[in-house]
Order: C-alpha cells, then structure tokens, then sequence
C-alpha cells in the first residue's frame, strides 16, 4: 500500500520519539516545517510545558524579508537558542520530528549551535 510522504514522516516520528524524550536538564528541540513557515519548540515533557517557541511566521513581523529558506532556518535557530540562553538552558536534544537532517532542519540545528546551545 503505496502511502503519502506526511504519512511516512509520521511513521517515522514516531519511531523517533520511542527513543527521544525531553527532561527538566535537556529539554527537546522539536522541528516542525511547512510549506511556508519553519517553526522551532523547546519543550520538556515530564512537565508538559513548552518553555520557548521561534518561527519564521513570527520573525517575519519584526525582520523585513525573512522567508522561510535556509537562511531563516538558521534565523530560527539562532533565535530559539537565545531564548533557550534567556531560561538558562544550554543542552537540548534534538527532534527532526520524522525530517531528514537536510536542508532547512539542518540549517536550524547549525544555527542554534552556532548560538551556544549543545547537542
């Protein structure tokens, strides 16, 4: 049965998250791309709170010209890591959330650890 590539990546997310899990000491960093917007969580699941968020949806109000390419995929890492450094976390984990390290989910990886978050 021939399936769709959201299903897929569905499929492998979940697979993912069987191994990942985000603590009080190393929250996760989840990875959500759409068509027109990358979106970045920091989240920890033992108390269900999502401690900081960073979009290129968001980002776009107060940066002229940000779209959602590689560029502002970095843009987002580098924002979701200062907020990370706001709340004093320095280590994450990282959640491709079913993506490969490719591309734009790649772009925001490097650009958070490029602002000091560890991985």
């Amino acid at each position: 049965m021939l399936q769709s590539r959201n299903d897929n990546r569905k499929h492998r997310k979940i697979r993912i998250r069987k191994k990942i899990s985000g603590t009080s000491a190393r929250p996760r960093l989840v990875v959500f791309r759409s068509n027109l917007h990358i979106y970045a969580q920091i989240i920890d699941d033992t108390a269900g709170k999502s401690l900081a968020q960073a979009s290129t949806l968001a980002l776009a109000k107060t940066e002229a010209g940000l779209r959602c390419n590689k560029e502002g995929a970095a843009r987002v890492g580098k924002e979701i890591a200062r907020m990370a450094k706001e709340k004093n976390i320095t280590k994450v984990v990282f959640d491709r959330n079913g993506y490969l390290y490719h591309g734009r989910i790649k772009a925001v990886a490097d650009g958070a650890r490029e602002a000091g978050l560890e991985f």
